[in-house]
């Protein structure tokens, strides 16, 4: 799946997997050693993330059902948590996505399959 900012006219991914089974959610990117840019898993639904267990950081995007940025947790590191109760679904993408595209809280994205 691909997801691009249509609010910034730019591309975020083109290799997004989509988490939406109790068994998807739970595993995550908790098997993978790293993601190379463009990839990245798009949980739904989901309100808070954790990265134990995980391997490198992330950037976290939290969407209401609309897919608009409610708030964004850049180079989320190892063994921390990050929840937005208003969140409908959780884009976790590779650290320093967020900065190379200059995406903000409130901007809107669409999902493309």
């Amino acid at each position: 799946m691909r997801v691009e900012n249509r609010t910034r006219a730019i591309l975020l991914g083109d290799a997004i997997d989509v988490a939406n089974t109790s068994s998807k959610r739970r595993t995550g990117l908790l098997k993978h050693a790293g993601l190379a840019k463009g990839q990245g898993v798009w949980i739904v639904p989901c309100e808070a993330v954790h990265t134990f267990g995980m391997k490198f950081s992330i950037d976290v995007l939290f969407l209401n059902k609309k897919r608009k940025v409610l708030k964004i947790r850049e180079d989320m590191g190892r063994r921390r948590i990050a929840l937005c109760l208003r969140a409908h679904s959780v884009l976790e993408l590779p650290a320093g996505t967020v900065a190379a595209t200059g995406t903000q809280p409130g901007d809107e994205l669409e999902l493309i399959k």
